[in-house]
């Protein structure tokens, strides 16, 4: 007896519409029948949501179906929720992985530009070196040249400032009464000491001539070198 071989199927749409339904009819229950044997053989919960081409629902579930499809979106959800913690660290490891081989990177540069650690570099390294030193040195003698024509600047503005308050102070005096400093004896008052009141105090002429001058030239020191003839004319008198 010769066993007869079913054809196998070759997996394409079905061009013919009602070979295609026919077909659809017979699928669907085929899935439903294994859906609830793997409900019943192993205990689990089993839904099977199906639309067909006119959009018209089918839906087997070994229980609430709803109830499926909550357990499906928590449990879902619930997974999101727990990966996304472990996303989060691993860019952040990451991210920590690049900033420390950075710094190391940096801290070698900086202990090179030190004249430090030199063995290891080549010609073409050394020379690269220098040319970094040599711009780092000019920003800095520029940096240090800016600060210095600051403060010159500053110092100038604070000089020019103290110049005119002193002219200020100085037309303010001019115009609130003249001259300041001590005044000269009046001549009343002159005569009468080289007169009589030097006597009646027991005092002798030659020596009231002499206070009263030094009073008079302590007095009024813009007398300058005229107080010498002043002296010799009140002697000869």
């Amino acid at each position: 007896m010769v066993k007869m071989m079913r054809k196998k199927i070759k997996i394409k749409k079905i061009d013919y519409l009602p070979a295609r339904q026919v077909t659809f009819s017979k699928r669907r229950r085929g899935i439903f029948k294994k859906a609830a044997e793997l409900s019943v053989l192993c205990e689990s919960k089993v839904a099977v949501v199906i639309f067909s081409a006119t959009g018209k629902l089918f839906d087997y579930s070994s229980s609430s179906i709803k109830d499926v499809i909550e357990r499906y979106k928590a449990h879902t959800n619930g997974v999101e929720k727990s990966d996304k913690p472990s996303v989060e660290l691993q860019l952040e490891n990451e991210n920590q992985i690049g900033l420390s081989k950075e710094l190391k990177e940096k801290s070698h540069q900086l202990r090179q530009m030190k004249a430090e650690d030199l063995e290891e570099l080549n010609f073409d390294e050394l020379q690269k070196l220098e040319q970094l030193v040599d711009a780092s040195l000019g920003r800095v003698i520029e940096t240090k040249e800016e600060l210095r024509m600051s403060e010159i600047m500053a110092l100038e503005r604070k000089g020019a400032e103290l110049v005119e308050a002193n002219n200020q102070l100085r037309q303010t005096m001019m115009l609130s009464g003249g001259n300041t400093g001590p005044t000269l004896m009046e001549p009343e008052r002159l005569s009468n000491n080289i007169g009589g009141g030097g006597e009646e105090e027991g005092m002798s002429s030659e020596s009231a001539i002499s206070t009263t001058c030094n009073s008079a030239l302590s007095l009024s020191p813009s007398l300058g070198d005229d107080s010498d003839d002043v002296t010799l004319s009140l002697k000869l008198g």
